[in-house]
């Protein structure tokens, strides 16, 4: 008995670049203005201590990612911490990232880690920067310490893109992908698209599943057909 040759879909590479995360891919913009200027004045922070809020796709990683390389910072997921590493991330004159701080509430352990790091930073000298998509009062946190010194923790906020942002982070997600686009398709989909960085990532994404799997570019008719997909599915 021959094995059964390999279908199509089990000899499809993923060949996705990795997206660039320097700063020097990062586009400036009036949504993100605030928060940079906030990120490159750490020694302003009230006690070191600074929460990031921003919707899906706004820039949050990207920011803590260049952040922490030129900070030196270690960086974890909140759902990764665990009560015995906060001695270990809060080095004397350090820093710290945590990001997705918004799931503490629903991961064992996240909670009493992230109040001993909070407790830790301060007198270690140690910045800690905390990235979310929602403040506060929206992460189900159970412990009522922490609560109140995750309300008082100094925010800067990402707003939502213009169109000219929209286009730009288009433009760099088709590069990230390394697909090549038809002339005109950005400005199309950056015209007719809600202005949500979220949607742009999830669209060009699918863009790239479509146009792999029927061996061919991408078209307006894709992108039109799947930006109608995706938008039913967030209404």
């Amino acid at each position: 008995m021959t094995d059964r040759p390999p279908s199509s879909r089990q000899l499809t590479l993923d060949l996705t670049t990795p997206p660039a995360h320097a700063r020097s891919d990062f586009l400036p913009a009036e949504a993100n203005r605030a928060a940079l200027q906030a990120l490159d004045r750490p020694q302003d922070w009230p006690s070191g201590r600074m929460l990031l809020i921003g919707p899906e796709g706004a820039g949050k990683t990207h920011l803590a990612a260049f952040w922490a390389a030129e900070n030196g910072a270690r960086r974890i997921s909140a759902s990764a911490l665990r009560p015995d590493a906060a001695d270990m991330l809060a080095t004397e004159g350090g820093a710290v990232v945590v990001e997705d701080a918004d799931h503490a509430g629903f991961a064992a352990g996240a909670e009493q880690a992230l109040f001993h790091l909070w407790n830790l930073s301060g007198p270690r000298d140690c910045l800690l920067l905390l990235t979310a998509r929602r403040p506060p009062r929206d992460w189900g946190l159970v412990l009522p310490d922490l609560r109140s010194r995750m309300d008082a923790m100094p925010q800067v906020h990402l707003g939502p893109p213009d169109e000219s942002l929209l286009a730009a982070v288009l433009v760099k997600l088709f590069a990230d992908r390394q697909l090549a686009v038809p002339a005109g398709l950005i400005d199309w989909l950056a015209l007719h698209m809600d202005r949500d960085l979220g949607l742009a990532r999830r669209l060009v994404a699918a863009m790239d599943d479509a146009a792999m799997s029927q061996k061919g570019p991408v078209t307006r008719r894709i992108a039109a057909e799947l930006l109608d997909k995706l938008s039913e599915a967030d209404a």
